[in-house]
C-alpha cells in the first residue's frame, strides 16, 4: 500500500476535526478573548507568567506533551498488531477523545484562576476525590518520569553525537529567555539565536562526541530535572521547550515532506492478529498507544503549566486541540515509518526487541528522508526525540513537585522536588524501562479517564452538555481497568512485585475514585432534572 494514502487521509480528518469539532468545543465552553486569564490575574514571576506569544507557548506545550510517547506506542503496536488497528486509534482517538481532553484541561483551569485538574475535583466532586486524583497522578508521574529518564540516557550512551546538542540546549534557553523577558528583545531575533546556537550545536556534537555509562547519565538527568524543577517557569522551562518544537516542527516537515515526494510502500501487513506477546488488542493497544491518541499526562501540563502562561483564551483551541493535533501527525509518521521497514516473514518479536522502538523509528525516517536529509535522518531523528525526551522530563518533575507540596504539605520546592527525583531516580536507575512501560500506559491513559469525570461533572455543573466528555470518559476507563487487571495476573504470575503492587494500588485508587464521581453525577443530575 501507497503510504502517501495514509498521511492523506489522516491529514483531511485531522484538518476538519480542528476546524469544525474544536469550534462546537470552542462554544460549548464560551471562550472570551476579553476574559483575563490567570497569567495576568495571579501573576507571580514564577509560575503564572503571560508568554510572550501564543506560538512561544505552543512550543512550550507541544514539546511538553509530545516527548517520546508518540513514537515508542505506535511503533510497538505496530509490530504486535499490525499498522491498520494503530492508525485508526491514534486518528479516533486524537480527534474524538484526546483533543477533547486536552482542550477542556486547558480552558476548564483557565476558568478556575489556573488550577489543576486535581483541585479542580475539589471543587466539582469531593475534597476525598481530590486526594484520591492527586495520589493516583502522583504514582503516575513517578512512572513518568522513570521511564524516559532511562530511554533519555540510554539514548545518550548508544548515540553519543547527540548529547552536546541535547545538554547544549540548556545554556543556550536560558540566554534565549534572558533576552525576552529581562531585556525584552525582539522574539524574531531572540529566537534565530537560539535556533543558530542549536544548529551550530548539532553539528559540533556530530565531530565531538561524549562517552559515559548508562548510570552517569542519569544522574546527569535528574540534576538536570531538579533545577528546571525549582528556577522560574521562563528563565528554563518555556524557553527550552520553545526552541526545542522547532527542532519537532523540522522533523515533522522533513518527515512529511519525504512521504509526499517519495511515498514508499507499506510492507507490512494492516493486521497482524488478536494476540500478541503484549495482550490481547484491547485493552493492550489501546494503553500501549498513550500519547497519540489520548494521554492523560497532556492533562497534567494543560493545567499544570499552560493554563499559567495561556495570555488569552483566543488561543486555547490553538494549544489545547491544535497541540494534540500536532502530536496525532508524530504518531502517524512514527506508524508509517515502523510499516515501511519489514516483510510479513520477519520476525518482529525479535526485532522489536533488539532494535527496541526508537531504533526502528530512527530507521524507518532515515528511510523517509534520505533523499532529503542526505542519509543523516536516523541521526537527527534521535537527536529530535531525546530533546523531546528532556521536554517530558522537565516538566513532569514542576508538576510533581506541585502535587507534593500538595499531598504532603512540603512547602519547601527544594526538598518536594529532591523527594521526586529520589524515587524517580531509584525506579530508572532498575534498567527495567520494557517492563514499566505497559505500567506507565495503563496509569496514564487511567489518568484521561479521571481527568474526563472531572471535566464531565465541572460541565454539569455550570448546565452544560456533557455529551463530548462522558462517553470517551467511560471508554477510557472500562479499557484501563481491563488492561490493569490483566496486567495484575502477568505481574503476579512472572513475580514482578513492584509493578504488581503499582497496579493494585492503581486499581484501589481509580475504584475510590470512580465511586466519587459516580455519586457526584447522580447527584448533580438529580437536581437538574
Amino acid at each position: 500500500m501507497n503510504s502517501l494514502l495514509i498521511v492523506i487521509i489522516a491529514g483531511i480528518l485531522f484538518f476538519l476535526a480542528y476546524r469544525f469539532y474544536a469550534k462546537k468545543l470552542e462554544s460549548l465552553w464560551q471562550i472570551d478573548p476579553k476574559r483575563a486569564t490567570p497569567a495576568f490575574s495571579k501573576y507571580d514571576s514564577v509560575d503564572y507568567i503571560p508568554a510572550k506569544n501564543w506560538l512561544v507557548l505552543f512550543g512550550h506545550h507541544f514539546a511538553s506533551i509530545a516527548g517520546a510517547g508518540p513514537i515508542i506506542g505506535p511503533v510497538i503496536a505496530v509490530m504486535l498488531w499490525g499498522w491498520l488497528p494503530a492508525l485508526l486509534w491514534v486518528v479516533l482517538g486524537t480527534i474524538f477523545i484526546g483533543g477533547v481532553h486536552d482542550f477542556g484541561s486547558l480552558i476548564t483551569s483557565v476558568r478556575e484562576g489556573g488550577s489543576s485538574v486535581a483541585d479542580i475535583a475539589q471543587e466539582v466532586i469531593s475534597r476525598r476525590g481530590k486526594i484520591l486524583f492527586s495520589l493516583f497522578v502522583w504514582l503516575a508521574l513517578i512512572l513518568v518520569i522513570a521511564v524516559f529518564a532511562y530511554l533519555c540516557a540510554d539514548t545518550f550512551v548508544k548515540e553519543p553525537k547527540i548529547i552536546l546538542p541535547s545538554l547544549g540546549l540548556i545554556p543556550v534557553a536560558m540566554l534565549v529567555g534572558y533576552f525576552l523577558y529581562v531585556l525584552k528583545a525582539n522574539s524574531i531575533l531572540s529566537t534565530l539565536f537560539g535556533l543558530v546556537s542549536l544548529i551550530g550545536l548539532i553539528l559540533l556534537g556530530n565531530s565531538v562526541p561524549i562517552n559515559s555509562n548508562i548510570t552517569v547519565w542519569i544522574l546527569v538527568l535528574f540534576g538536570y530535572c531538579y533545577c528546571a524543577s525549582i528556577l522560574p517557569v521562563n528563565i528554563l522551562l518555556q524557553p527550552r521547550d520553545y526552541l526545542s518544537s522547532f527542532l519537532l516542527f523540522f522533523g515533522l516537515g522533513a518527515g512529511y515532506i519525504g512521504l509526499v515526494l517519495f511515498h514508499p510502500q507499506i510492507t507490512l501487513p494492516s493486521w497482524r492478529n488478536f494476540n500478541s506477546s503484549e495482550g490481547y488488542l484491547w485493552p493492550a493497544l489501546f494503553v500501549t498507544v498513550a500519547c497519540g491518541a489520548v494521554s492523560g499526562f497532556h492533562s497534567l501540563i494543560s493545567s499544570g503549566t499552560s493554563s499559567k502562561q495561556l495570555p488569552n483564551e483566543r488561543y486555547a483551541k490553538r494549544i489545547g486541540y491544535g497541540g494534540m493535533v500536532a502530536e496525532g501527525l508524530v504518531a502517524v509518521l512514527a506508524i508509517v515509518a515502523a510499516a515501511i521497514l519489514f516483510k510479513p516473514q520477519d520476525n518482529l518479536a525479535s526485532i522489536l526487541k533488539q532494535s527496541g522502538p526508537i531504533g526502528i523509528f530512527a530507521r524507518g525516517y532515515g528511510l523517509i528522508t534520505d533523499k532529503i536529509l542526505a542519509g543523516r535522518g536516523a541521526f537527527i531523528a534521535v537527536t529530535i526525540l531525546n530533546a523531546f525526551i528532556l521536554t517530558t522530563l522537565d516538566t513532569a518533575t514542576r508538576i510533581a513537585r506541585y502535587l507534593t507540596e500538595e499531598l504532603f504539605r512540603i512547602k519547601n520546592r527544594y526538598l518536594s522536588t529532591g523527594l521526586i527525583v529520589a524515587l524517580s531516580a531509584a525506579l530508572a536507575l532498575s534498567g527495567k524501562w520494557s517492563k514499566i512501560w505497559p505500567a506507565f500506559g495503563a496509569s496514564n491513559q487511567l489518568v484521561a479517564a479521571l481527568a474526563l469525570f472531572v471535566l464531565t461533572c465541572w460541565l454539569l455543573g455550570k448546565n452544560k452538555s456533557t455529551k463530548f466528555t462522558l462517553a470517551p470518559a467511560i471508554f477510557i476507563l472500562m479499557t484501563t481497568l481491563a488492561a490493569l487487571f490483566f496486567q495484575v495476573i502477568k505481574y503476579f504470575k512472572e513475580k514482578n512485585t513492584v509493578l504488581l503492587i503499582v497496579s493494585i494500588l492503581l486499581i484501589i485508587l481509580a475504584g475510590f475514585m470512580v465511586y466519587e464521581v459516580i455519586s457526584k453525577i447522580f447527584i448533580k443530575r438529580g437536581k437538574h432534572a
